[in-house]
């Protein structure tokens, strides 16, 4: 099949019956729309810090030296603290239960924001809120892993990874507009109101969520799917029994899986690689420009190219990879992307509008939490529901966990507007990333050889009556018997 007929082929689905096509269509409503929503809101937040800072908040606050950056990395140690506890959560109780819940208590604490008289207060309230916040994220690559078929999944991840982008979009012209027309009003300064805002519109998703969505395949009583759809949805995406994830053996068949490692270093290196999107260093470069002097409507409307980047370059790659696979050529992308880009912010000789361009080029590199989260998906396709969901939250801790610190040390708000120890490290992490990637795929190809022995093996060996086994990705299966 040709190129052009795998991407009309894609487009038009990969759905074989009506009853199929319908199930998706309803998966997509009531599924992705909500994680979608949520993630939207999630990113609107996390942008409203920066945009607030450049509104006014800092000199209302009465901010010094690195306490942006303080306040940011708070936020990432109690996000970092959420994601592993909260996935396990997830398989105990009901996402549509558990969800809401978190929502509604991150949108209580971004209102909560509004208050905030000095910046120490805003660090307490923004390490709970980035605790009730670390579900989304990975418990959405692990409910969309277990409703769509690895064809569909990537599709779906670059969606709702472009749909928190354009939560980071929308608030920086949420600012603005809230800037020009409500600052003042009520005795309120702009930058308080967009965190009462944030918080108010947040609620209607969590509303949504509690009435409509539909946990799991093995578990949902959705009304809106009927019994065969329901069945359906089991067949498409079959369960593979595992051990209880509290348990010893449970913990040894993580520990001794390759994609623990695997994953959870190419995401440190990816989630480092985001920096300059994940801080608002664009913001604050803009702040600190030593020649241009910006209006605080610049300050939160430029940047928002750099998301749009962001958005295009997810859904093209998530396209891509969809329909021609190797999603470990985004990596890659991105290890030539942060070299680039790097090395153009280093060299003083370049003018400012160059430096424009590669702040907006480095937007590119959020294609990688689509294809890495979907690479990952794909590859624990065949394991445990509930060691995909371990690893996933692994990996995104592990980003995380770098997250807690690296801004300390390479994008303190007072190294601006040049963040010249940033820029050698994003160059540093690039090189790493096209090793690491390379490595990966040595491990991949690997381990789906020694799978694909070991299932011929009990193939062979089920005509005698013996039992095997299995082995997949090269770790054995605690449970499983042929």
């Amino acid at each position: 099949m040709g190129a052009f007929s795998k991407l009309m082929h894609y487009l038009r689905g990969e759905q074989s019956s009506a009853l199929e096509k319908k199930l998706v269509f309803k998966m997509d409503f009531f599924i992705l729309t909500f994680c979608c929503l949520a993630y939207f809101m999630n990113y609107l937040d996390r942008a409203s810090v920066s945009q607030a800072y450049v509104s006014g908040m800092k000199e209302d606050l009465d901010f010094q030296g690195a306490q942006l950056t303080e306040v940011n990395t708070l936020y990432s140690v109690g996000y970092l603290i959420g994601i592993i506890p909260n996935n396990m959560l997830l398989t105990y109780f009901k996402p549509g239960r558990f969800f809401p819940f978190m929502i509604v208590l991150w949108a209580f604490l971004t209102m909560c924001n509004a208050a905030a008289g000095r910046p120490e207060h805003l660090m307490a309230i923004r390490f709970f809120q980035g605790y009730a916040e670390s579900c989304i994220f990975a418990g959405t690559q692990y409910i969309l892993g277990s409703w769509y078929t690895k064809k569909e999944l990537g599709k779906r991840t670059a969606l709702f990874t472009a749909s928190g982008l354009a939560g980071g979009m929308f608030g920086g012209f949420m600012q603005a507009g809230i800037y020009r027309s409500m600052n003042g009003l009520s005795g309120l300064a702009g930058w308080r109101w967009l965190y009462i805002i944030d918080g108010i519109i947040t609620i209607p998703v969590a509303v949504y969520g509690y009435f409509l969505f539909p946990d799991i395949p093995a578990t949902t009583t959705a009304p809106y799917f009927s019994e065969e759809e329901r069945q359906l949805a089991r067949n498409r995406v079959p369960v593979v029994e595992g051990t209880r994830i509290f348990s010893i053996p449970f913990l040894v068949k993580v520990f001794k899986s390759w994609y623990f490692y695997g994953f959870c270093f190419l995401w440190i290196l990816g989630n480092s690689s985001e920096s300059l999107g994940n801080q608002s260093i664009m913001n604050l470069y803009m702040q600190g420009h030593p020649e241009e002097h910006y209006t605080v409507y610049q300050l939160n409307n430029y940047p928002t190219g750099l998301q749009a980047v962001g958005i295009v370059s997810t859904l093209l790659w998530a396209l891509g990879t969809d329909v021609f696979g190797r999603r470990w050529l985004s990596g890659y992308f991105v290890s030539i992307t942060a070299i680039c880009a790097g090395i153009l912010l280093l060299v003083p000789s370049v003018p400012t509008a160059g430096k424009f361009a590669a702040y907006y080029w480095s937007g590119a590199i959020y294609c990688i939490q689509a294809t890495f989260f979907a690479w990952a998906n794909d590859s624990m396709r065949r394991q445990p529901p509930a060691l995909r969901a371990v690893v996933i939250a692994c990996m995104n801790a592990a980003g995380n966990l770098f997250q807690a610190w690296w801004p300390l040390v390479f994008y303190r708000a007072d190294d601006a507007p040049n963040f010249t120890k940033g820029m050698y490290a994003l160059i540093a992490v690039g090189i790493a990333m096209a090793i690491w990637v390379t490595v990966m795929l040595y491990m991949e190809n690997h381990f789906s050889k020694d799978q694909v022995d070991v299932l011929d093996a009990t193939e062979s060996g089920s005509s005698d009556g013996t039992t095997h086994e299995v082995v997949i990705g090269g770790n054995k299966g605690l449970d499983s018997k042929v």
